[in-house]
């Protein structure tokens, strides 16, 4: 498969990475509409669904999920504050999809209890990220995992209020305006000699931490 083939395959809304993406709106392979951020008055509630019986999906998976969100937790320091819920009242979801949605991963508004929130799905199947990608990945689990973190780490930036950009640094990269895919993958397995690993090196680039800070910053 060629290069331009595989981000064909991967990209589509935005797709992290891989695809990491498609962010606000569903399927369209554009770019999404601006997001906006979440009340943050209180602590933003999130629920984090099991995956048992999709393609792909691992239990450990969740634990990836949960990483990504303490990411962008702790590189808002103070300002940004997470909570665990009940589905029914969380401001933030996140589900795991099915390969036939034709995203890998995608964020959708939602109003909960009159406020802002979002859904986010995740695929956990990478063989849907193309032939070059899926060899790696089943390879080497560490690819595997970082994929699927990644994943929840654009996606759920989405959530919390932060648009694509054109920095190939950032996690909130939108591969529509090119960039490498496996090379964009490689770069944070590099960083990683184990699972846990991944619970420390944030996959946040300095940028996307400054947008962080701004958009959740105290008066």
């Amino acid at each position: 498969m060629s290069r331009r083939a595989l981000r064909t395959a991967v990209v589509t809304t935005a797709l992290i990475p891989f695809t990491i993406a498609l962010s606000t709106v569903p399927t369209s392979g554009g770019q999404s509409s601006m997001p906006r951020a979440l009340d943050a008055k209180d602590p933003i509630t999130y629920f984090i669904a099991e995956g048992s019986g999709q393609t792909g999906y691992r239990s450990s998976d969740r634990e990836l999920a949960l990483w990504a969100l303490e990411a962008w937790q702790r590189s808002a320091a103070k300002s940004l504050r997470l909570k665990a819920a009940p589905e029914s009242l969380a401001l933030i979801r996140l589900y795991w999809a099915e390969p036939n949605g034709g995203e890998y991963g995608e964020m959708r508004p939602l109003i909960v209890g009159g406020h802002r929130g979002a859904a986010v799905y995740i695929r956990p199947d990478v063989e849907s990220l193309g032939q070059d990608i899926a060899r790696r990945a089943r390879g080497d689990m560490l690819l595997r995992d970082s994929i699927v973190y990644l994943t929840c780490l654009h996606e759920l930036g989405h959530a919390l209020g932060l648009a694509h950009t054109r920095d190939f640094r950032d996690i909130m990269y939108y591969f529509g305006y090119g960039g490498d895919v496996v090379e964009y993958f490689g770069r944070f397995r590099a960083q990683i000699r184990s699972r846990n690993d991944i619970a420390a090196v944030s996959g946040l680039s300095d940028g996307d931490v400054s947008r962080i800070k701004a958009i959740y910053s105290r008066e």
